[in-house]
């Protein structure tokens, strides 16, 4: 009798360990293929099969991304709800780091995007970051428009419009 309660207690163990999802770091998520590193960002090309899921990974930094192709996407992420996202072709998100998620493909096609973490994070650094002209703000061009959208880490995105036939300013 003690060893079919030994038994039981030891398969038990076993099942709820592989119940627990390992968290890896996102070099080590098999979806996530390192395209491109410097001391600024690091860039990965993502591509998850029609209706799988990444491994549980950590994003440490700040993070934007591109969406190559129309999804629906599962956002599982540690310690919170799930979240049903449908993106669409060339959707742009900006995620500030310091969670672990999983990521499912919901829709038939592969999931598809261009991850793009900003390595200088602003609490690493002991000094200021350096200031940009101007942090926010939208200026009209000849045939166009030019959007600041944010300024964090260093990196300063910017969203430009431009009508056929219409070209930016030369940049001083």
């Amino acid at each position: 009798m003690k060893s079919v309660s030994a038994f039981l207690l030891i398969i038990s163990s076993v099942v709820l360990l592989c119940a627990q999802t390992p968290e890896v770091e996102i070099t080590a998520e098999p979806s996530h293929h390192l395209a491109l590193q410097n001391p600024f960002v690091r860039v990965f090309k993502v591509q998850v099969a029609p209706h799988a899921a990444t491994l549980m990974h950590h994003h440490r930094h700040d993070y934007v991304f591109v969406t190559l192709g129309a999804s629906e996407v599962e956002n599982d992420v540690q310690g919170k709800p799930p979240v049903t996202l449908k993106l669409n072709d060339g959707d742009t998100h900006f995620l500030p780091g310091g969670f672990a998620h999983i990521a499912k493909n919901l829709s038939g096609k592969p999931f598809r995007n261009v991850t793009i973490e900003f390595m200088q994070d602003e609490k690493a650094h002991k000094s200021p970051p350096p200031k940009w002209n101007e942090e926010r703000g939208m200026h009209i061009l000849e045939g166009g428009t030019q959007d600041i959208l944010f300024v964090k880490d260093g990196v300063r995105v910017t969203e430009v419009a431009l009508q056929p036939e219409a070209t930016l300013p030369k940049h001083p």
